[in-house]
């Protein structure tokens, strides 16, 4: 996770400076007119044409999709643990990532909080791929991260979700390849961890992530964007590593949008090809 004038992405300039030299800032709020810091009677509204009500319907109906397998809740979002006690510093803990893989996923986590975390960041990336629109591909990365019992709750659920029609609604084929000329994006970018529970055998770890979701190409009307997003992960030491025994999705914390002007269709596929992913490690 078409951009440019010809892919369906913006080509709004930056706005000049405004009195006395000073760059204004605008913040967009959805449904609601400009909100102007400098309260500038001549600045005009947003209109919201219908192509883009199209646009936020289909990505909204993806993030549904993301998220119906599953199952919701709330956890504490104030930097402290469960027990009341502050989280732990965020500067990285020197661990070396994994030299393990199963099925081009990271694998073979160590049975500490640290490794914990790792599992769950690499984790966030498997499950946040273009692999998980395709049927097969999907079973194979549900079953390499989930305990059997969990993913064979799941993998009922995201069958049918990821249907046919919801597919064909994002460009896609029934097999999650997208169409000659077009590039379809989904990544999850892990910004941090923190465990919120760890004992027994088991561990809660929160994953704090931005993503890239949506289709790149002249045609598209799901253009690339951004989201931000929290992953819970509840995961079990199985003896050889951790696996996911059940997780949930939140919004945010989401940062103000920055003043980047989007990029051409041609060039987020491009970076697409070009910039691989990594291996994780707290």
């Amino acid at each position: 996770m078409s951009i440019g004038g010809d892919g369906g992405y913006g080509d709004e300039r930056r706005p000049g400076p405004g009195a006395g030299g000073r760059v204004r800032t605008r913040t967009r709020l959805p449904e609601e007119d400009v909100v102007d810091a400098y309260d500038d009677p001549r600045r005009q509204p947003v209109r919201v044409g219908r192509s883009m009500l199209t646009v936020v319907g289909v990505v909204a109906l993806l993030i549904a999709a993301l998220a119906i397998a599953t199952r919701g809740g709330d956890g504490p979002s104030d930097g402290r643990r469960d027990d009341g006690r502050a989280a732990p510093p965020t500067a990285p803990t020197g661990e070396r990532p994994v030299g393990t893989r199963v099925g081009g996923i990271p694998a073979g986590f160590p049975e500490t909080e640290q490794g914990a975390q790792s599992a769950a960041a690499n984790y966030a990336v498997a499950l946040g791929g273009t692999g998980m629109f395709n049927t097969a591909e999907r079973h194979r990365i549900v079953d390499n991260l989930y305990t059997p019992e969990a993913a064979a709750r799941l993998k009922e659920r995201q069958d049918e979700a990821y249907s046919p029609d919801f597919l064909k609604r994002l460009g896609l084929t029934p097999q999650g390849e997208a169409p000659a000329g077009m590039t379809f994006v989904s990544r999850a970018i892990p910004v941090g961890t923190r465990v919120a529970e760890y004992a027994d055998g088991g561990a809660t770890v929160e994953v704090w992530y931005t993503s890239l979701i949506g289709m790149a190409g002249e045609d598209s009307t799901v253009p690339v964007t951004t989201a931000w997003k929290t992953w819970t992960f509840e995961l079990r030491w199985t003896g050889s590593d951790w696996k996911i025994t059940g997780d949930s999705q939140q919004d945010g914390p989401a940062p103000v949008p920055g003043d980047d002007r989007a990029a051409s269709a041609e060039d987020i596929s491009k970076a697409v090809e070009e910039y691989g992913g990594f291996t994780y490690a707290r």
